[in-house]
């Protein structure tokens, strides 16, 4: 593989249905976007971004509506995944392009394949981070997260409730998403038996069981303030707003029941990312949902943030995926 000489990153706002995105480009030829997940920005990129710009495609890394210096839309319903995939489109075609591979981590990975679902004249490839592909349908997801932890109310259930994790996390943001983004780290997380974070006890809040003082070795101080500073500025209501459409969603893509992405995928995920481990059916079933894999890739010894966690090896396997991609069409 050759490498390209690379200029430093350039930010840019392009229109969107949303209003305007904030997005970071590095690199020329074939388009790549890269779709953060929560609570994360277009940051959460930074390793991946000179790496497949120097092996010779334009990765371009968006602030997903809601975060950063994306626009912020009033409407918790603006915040559906069809909105999220029309901006996705938009982005490709506010920068000249027909196709893009488009690469998702976390809620971005669900935002990339319903992407390649809806859009595949758009998106002729995917890869998912840490959360695989499962097709739309099943029962509503409301009802399955309220049933989960017995006792112990399940983090989507608590994050549905407008207001409420904003009342937790806004007055010490730093401290939260230190907590948060430690906790599911595959260096620092709770020990196997110690009360699992992703739940909270009645009357209690998430970061009751979030270790404390201390990060994970892929987050720095300066790296940690570049998350808080976004989220002190513009708040936790339109990243969490997310959450609070999964019903929508699920109506949204009901005509999609049982669907495959048939376009060439990739999935990576972490053998210790709750997001891995609990959806192992859905990895189970790709040979029937995602047809065309080119790739699954689990990460011994890593939590939920893989591209920060493990950028080497993450840019290997997104970089050697994409070059056996067919080139995009003329």
């Amino acid at each position: 593989m050759s490498q390209h000489p690379v200029s430093a990153p350039t930010h840019r706002l392009v229109p969107s249905p949303a209003g305007r995105l904030h997005v970071v480009e590095q690199g020329s030829g074939p388009l790549v976007l890269l779709v953060h997940g929560f609570p994360e920005s277009w940051y959460s990129w930074r390793h991946q971004l000179p790496v497949l710009a120097a092996a010779g495609y334009r990765a371009v890394a968006v602030d997903v509506r809601g975060y950063g210096r994306s626009s912020r839309p009033a409407a918790t319903d603006a915040y559906r995944m069809t909105e999220l995939v029309a901006d996705n489109v938009a982005v490709v075609h506010a920068l000249g392009e027909r196709t893009a591979v488009v690469v998702g981590h976390d809620w971005g990975s669900n935002v990339a394949a319903t992407s390649a679902l809806l859009r595949p004249d758009v998106f002729r490839a995917v890869g998912m981070l840490s959360v695989p592909y499962a097709p739309p349908g099943g029962p509503r997801p409301s009802t399955v997260f309220a049933s989960m932890g017995g006792d112990e109310e399940f983090y989507v259930s608590y994050f549905q409730e407008p207001g409420r994790a904003e009342a937790e996390i806004e007055p010490d943001v730093r401290g939260w998403l230190a907590g948060f983004y430690t906790a599911l780290s595959g260096d620092t997380e709770p020990a196997a038996d110690a009360p699992d974070p992703h739940f909270v006890t009645p009357g209690g809040t998430l970061r009751d069981r979030f270790p404390a003082h201390r990060l994970p070795g892929w987050l720095s101080e300066a790296d940690l303030d570049v998350y808080a500073g976004e989220f002190e500025r513009t708040g936790l209501t339109g990243a969490l707003a997310r959450y609070r459409n999964m019903d929508r969603d699920w109506e949204d893509l009901s005509g999609h029941e049982g669907a495959p992405v048939t376009q060439p995928s990739l999935f990576v995920g972490g053998a210790l990312d709750a997001s891995t481990t609990w959806m192992a059916d859905a990895i189970d079933a790709f040979p029937v949902t995602l047809p065309a894999l080119g790739g699954l890739h689990i990460l011994d010894g890593c939590g939920h943030w893989l591209q920060q966690e493990r950028p080497a090896e993450t840019n290997r396997i997104l970089t050697d995926w994409l070059e056996g991609l067919p080139g995009p069409a003329c």
